[in-house]
């Protein structure tokens, strides 16, 4: 189990506004409004302690102070985030219009970037009392705003891959052959917490034919002798993401299933080899999806090759054909292409890379040849 890191500061946190409200000045934008969710906490620390339908907003504009408007009785708890001596409070009380408190924020002509949760109902409700503004997703209007990561940031990411190989490395010892997948999702999901996990996100076990279906949700299917079993699993350590998929067998494989497996290896291979900064998203995508559509199983690659992973485990950048984003030191996502025959099996490798100065460095470290498992 790793120890905790040193936590992040309100310098920290003071630095990422002046970013956010910086790019989002480049976009062409007035500003950024940040809902409660992922981007909320990366840019002040502040969780709610309820999902509530009471307006919490952290305003950000350049050349003027972050604002974070909040109810009045949330506001003790907001008071206390890490990041809240880099803004300033504004609270309101049931029986207040939220959104009279907070216009005066608001360019009443600005263009505004809004975080993706936010409600529809609080959009709508700015939009009424000002109805000189527009608005835009900030997926759309700044969709690398997280995914450069600092030294911290890095260095907690590779804490939760390590800990998400400790699990794969104790998942292989558990008895696979006769029990459901639901209970080795939960071996895993205990695996993880063992080892520090605060968070399971997803524990993808899929043995047979349910390995054909990328994102199959553990069932109650038997694993037998002779399976393929694709295993995906992720959370969050330290407040950041971990995701990495290894495909076992159960008993000795047929040499199809290992040549399928051993195709997905070289894929995955030549997926994190195209890593360099310059490079584009989409590179990333064409160098694995080659080596796949050179033996043959083109068709059978369904997915994406990779996804950003930082405070959420999916998040931009994303490499898929027609991103041409280009990589970035500090950028974090995952390589994990897949072959998926339906009816029959599937398999997928998957590790998070981080782009160096020169290249690019896997965050997960486990065997990529295929483990047999009892």
């Amino acid at each position: 189990m790793s120890s905790a890191p040193a936590p992040f500061t309100a310098d920290d946190y003071r630095a990422r506004m002046e970013r956010a409200a910086a790019a989002a000045a480049d976009a062409g934008l007035a500003g950024v409004l940040v809902a409660p969710g992922p981007d909320l906490v990366w840019l002040t620390g502040y969780r709610p302690t309820a999902d509530t339908e009471r307006l919490t907003l952290l305003v950000l504009a350049a050349g003027q102070d972050p604002v974070l408007v909040v109810p009045t009785l949330e506001a003790p708890d907001a008071a206390r985030a890490a990041g809240a001596p880099a803004f300033t409070l504004r609270d309101w009380t049931d029986g207040k219009d939220p959104y009279a408190v907070t216009a005066p924020l608001l360019d009443v002509s600005g263009r505004f970037g809004v975080s993706d949760n936010a409600w529809a109902m609080h959009l709508l409700g700015f939009q009424q009392a000002l109805p000189g503004t527009s608005y835009v997703s900030l997926t759309q209007a700044l969709p690398m705003l997280r995914a450069v990561k600092d030294e911290a940031e890095l260095e907690r990411l590779a804490a939760a891959g390590a800990a998400a190989d400790a699990a794969y490395e104790e998942i292989q010892k558990v008895p696979f052959a006769g029990r459901r997948e639901t209970d080795v999702a939960g071996d895993l999901a205990d695996l993880l917490r063992r080892f520090g996990h605060a968070q399971v996100d997803f524990t993808v076990v899929g043995s047979g034919p349910n390995g054909a279906n990328p994102h199959h949700e553990a069932g109650d299917r038997v694993i037998v002798r002779g399976d393929m079993v694709v295993l995906d699993f992720g959370g969050l350590l330290h407040g950041y993401g971990s995701d990495t998929s290894r495909t076992v067998h159960v008993g000795e494989p047929t040499a199809e299933e290992q040549r399928v497996h051993d195709v997905v290896r070289e894929a995955q291979a030549a997926g994190c080899a195209a890593v360099r900064p310059g490079a584009a998203c989409q590179d990333i995508d064409r160098a694995a999806r080659a080596v796949i559509t050179e033996f043959g199983y083109g068709e059978y690659f369904i997915h994406r090759t990779g996804h950003g992973i930082g405070v959420t485990t999916h998040e931009p950048p994303y490499m898929i054909e027609g991103e041409e984003q280009p990589l970035v030191p500090g950028m974090c996502f995952s390589v994990e292409p897949g072959i998926y025959l339906p009816g029959r099996f599937g398999v997928r490798i998957e590790d998070i890379v981080t782009v160096t100065e020169d290249g690019g460095r896997r965050l997960n470290t486990t065997a990529r040849e295929m483990a047999i498992v009892d």
